[in-house]
């Protein structure tokens, strides 16, 4: 089984406001990510860093939440953090970010489809990389103790001859969420 992987550590700064609480279609987008992940994955584990305490206690989902306490020194340092609390016996690790609420179904499907040798699967729209990426438990002591000075990016793009890139119709997996105004152009509502 697939373990899933919601990075949800971040401060939230450019928001100003948590962004794992913010609405997307009824729910929260933790909500949403752990729903979408849950049918699919297990267990689905939730790192927590800034905000920890609001977003558990909000959280209507169940999930196995962990917290980054180093959460400011990068994604990575979360990445890690829930891996950790990946179990040893998981196919893979789908991986995404608490700002990417908008991945449609079919994207995950198509995600933990059988992935034919590759050690990565990443999904693109209209030619640009996004989330969530699925990747092979292989690569998990590379993202446990990367080379001085690498990011996750730089593991990911050092398998790029292992990656199986998937051209999908869903701007969802583009869609980061950052700021108020790309919130506001997801949905239509101000913050």
């Amino acid at each position: 089984m697939t373990a899933g992987l919601i990075l949800a550590a971040g401060a939230s700064r450019r928001m100003r406001t948590p962004k794992a609480l913010l609405d997307y279609r009824g729910e929260t987008f933790v909500d949403r990510l752990i729903g979408l992940f849950a049918s699919r994955t297990e267990p689905v584990i939730v790192v927590l860093g800034g905000h920890a305490a609001e977003i558990r206690a909000a959280a209507r989902r169940p999930a196995r939440f962990v917290l980054n306490p180093d959460y400011e020194n990068g994604m990575l340092g979360s990445l890690q953090c829930g891996l950790r609390a990946v179990p040893p016996e998981a196919s893979g690790v789908l991986l995404t970010l608490v700002d990417h609420p908008a991945v449609a179904d079919s994207t995950i499907d198509a995600l933990l489809s059988p992935p034919a040798g590759a050690l990565l699967r990443v999904p693109r729209y209209r030619a640009k990389r996004g989330h969530p990426i699925w990747f092979h438990p292989s690569l998990m002591p590379e993202f446990l103790a990367p080379p001085a000075g690498a990011t996750a990016r730089d593991i990911v793009a050092a398998h790029a001859a292992q990656t199986d890139y998937l051209d999908l119709d869903d701007p969802g997996v583009v869609a980061d969420i950052d700021d108020p105004a790309a919130y506001r152009e997801l949905t239509g509502a101000s913050l």
